[in-house]
């Protein structure tokens, strides 16, 4: 152990915290989390009789620790989570488990909606939040949560018991549906970091409530105070509010890189997703502060063809209209999966609109980033200076009216061990904190434009099957699929259901669609 680690050792302060252990390059290799700093880090350093190969391998490698203070383990919860997605260390690979993820599911569309975890998100309206790698741990911060924000974990029945409405873990119906989603609102605000904002407004309305002597509900608020400064004391294992932006490394080389004012605060990747040009979409994805912010997402249809360049313009230009920037708020930097042809597209985009904001593409193929010499309203200057120099995290070359800069040090290039560049940024050689945050925005991007491409395919497919059945208009089509979902099971469905559903004329229209089917 070097002199500097020793003496961060012992500067650990005794607090909730996020941890970051780096190697001799200054890469991040574990995230972890900590009910105590001090305790925990100081743990790796100790006895290694207990440790299992992983961490031991782990303690090794250690050259720096560096850590984040936050207010209480709930944040510690939310912050890793966050940190794990944005670096992807080495040594969380059991962090990196797909199976292990989960998402909190808040569908606020519904008049009475309901909290719940899943692992899967789907297009289907409602809110997700994550992922999430400890399950149990989130679960746990959830149920501390519900006694502040009492929200349902399921539809209520008229039967169900009212036990949980008495003990203060359901919302009173007779406040009305309006409250509740106001109460779900400062819910999702504390997941997303609010908390010192939350605790103003609730120490605001609990004065007001006393000056009017409307005591019961002041005593209410000052009871969910309470239990919002109880959870700093609890045991268990949100986030933008006590992430420090400028110990951002991958924010703050970005910032350099692109020559911006400031740390881009925004960044929006835009994606498009299709089978041979059928059933076009594209996606935005919004990360704040680096942080994914799906309540932010939006999808778009566009053109059916086989044609990405002009469907990013089609996309670009309708998110640059005039109610969208007004309502959605401006990026500081815009995203392009793609290459040069893509870029120039984005680019004309905002020609068209009459709007200018940076804008990079960022290459699959080598996991390079890809700069316009003009139009991109990024200051190339410093792209210029690195061009002719070499830095040992990236490098810069010029293409035409492009920059193209890479994050992969040449021996990759002439590496005939490196199979692919997932294990090629996995190993050693030193990799900027920049390629890990525009990876995970570019796959978060892609995965959610092959969602909802994929929704868009199936609902097509369905409506091109009805179609065939006389007498089955657009709004019947609809109810149908949103009933059944697919046609193998309005093929299944008995007669009685399919009645339930479109009224008996329609529905004998149905059955003899079926069985001509069958005997077809």
């Amino acid at each position: 152990m070097n002199d500097t680690l020793k003496q961060k050792l012992k500067d650990l302060p005794h607090r909730p915290g996020v941890y970051f252990h780096k190697d001799i390059r200054g890469d991040i290799i574990y995230v972890g989390k900590a009910a105590v700093l001090r305790n925990r880090v100081r743990q790796y350093f100790q006895s290694s009789k207990t440790m299992d190969v992983k961490t031991l391998a782990l303690v090794a490698e250690i050259v720096d620790t560096d850590w984040v203070e936050v207010e209480s383990e709930i944040d510690a919860l939310f912050l890793e989570s966050e940190m794990v997605k944005r670096y992807m260390p080495r040594y969380n690979v059991l962090l990196r488990d797909d199976k292990s993820q989960m998402y909190v599911r808040i569908d606020m569309k519904s008049e009475w909606p309901t909290v719940s975890f899943t692992r899967n998100p789907m297009d289907d309206k409602a809110e997700y939040f994550g992922p999430f790698y400890n399950g149990y741990a989130l679960k746990k911060a959830l149920r501390y949560l519900r006694r502040i924000f009492p929200y349902y974990t399921k539809q209520q029945k008229s039967t169900d018991s009212k036990l949980n409405m008495q003990i203060g873990l359901h919302p009173d119906k007779t406040d009305g549906s309006a409250n509740y989603k106001a109460t779900l609102r400062q819910l999702i605000s504390y997941i997303k970091g609010n908390r010192v904002l939350i605790a103003k407004e609730l120490e605001k309305a609990m004065k007001k409530a006393a000056d009017l002597h409307q005591y019961e509900k002041a005593a209410h608020l000052r009871n969910q105070l309470n239990a919002m400064k109880e959870l700093q004391r609890r045991v268990m294992f949100g986030d933008r509010e006590f992430i420090n932006i400028e110990k951002d490394k991958a924010l703050s080389q970005l910032k350099d890189l692109l020559q911006m004012d400031h740390e881009p605060r925004r960044l929006e990747c835009f994606d498009i997703s299709h089978h041979a040009g059928s059933s076009a979409v594209a996606s935005m994805v919004v990360f704040t502060n680096g942080v994914t912010d799906r309540s932010s997402y939006r999808k778009f249809k566009v053109d059916d063809k086989n044609d990405d360049p002009s469907n990013i313009r089609q996309t670009i230009r309708r998110r640059l209209n005039v109610n969208n920037l007004q309502q959605w708020g401006k990026p500081d930097l815009i995203i392009v999966d793609g290459g040069k042809s893509q870029l120039s597209s984005a680019i004309a985009a905002m020609k068209d609109s009459g709007q200018q904001y940076p804008v990079v593409g960022f290459a699959k193929q080598n996991e390079e980033m890809i700069v316009s010499l003009e139009g991109s309203n990024i200051d190339t200057s410093y792209l210029q200076k690195m061009a002719d120099a070499k830095d040992q995290s990236f490098s810069v070359r010029h293409s035409g009216d492009f920059y193209i800069i890479s994050f992969l040090s040449n021996h990759y290039k002439t590496s005939s061990h490196a199979k692919n560049l997932r294990s090629f940024i996995d190993s050693n050689d030193a990799v900027s904190p920049i390629v890990y945050l525009m990876q995970r925005i570019r796959d978060e991007s892609h995965r959610f434009a092959i969602s909802y491409h994929s929704a868009v395919s199936v609902k097509k497919s369905l409506k091109s099957q009805l179609d065939d059945i006389d007498g089955i208009g657009p709004k019947t089509k609809q109810k149908l699929i949103k009933h059944f979902g697919s046609i193998s099971k309005i093929i299944e469905a008995p007669i009685v259901e399919l009645q339930e559903c479109i009224g008996n004329d329609k529905a004998q229209k149905i059955i003899a669609w079926k069985s001509g089917i069958k005997h077809g």
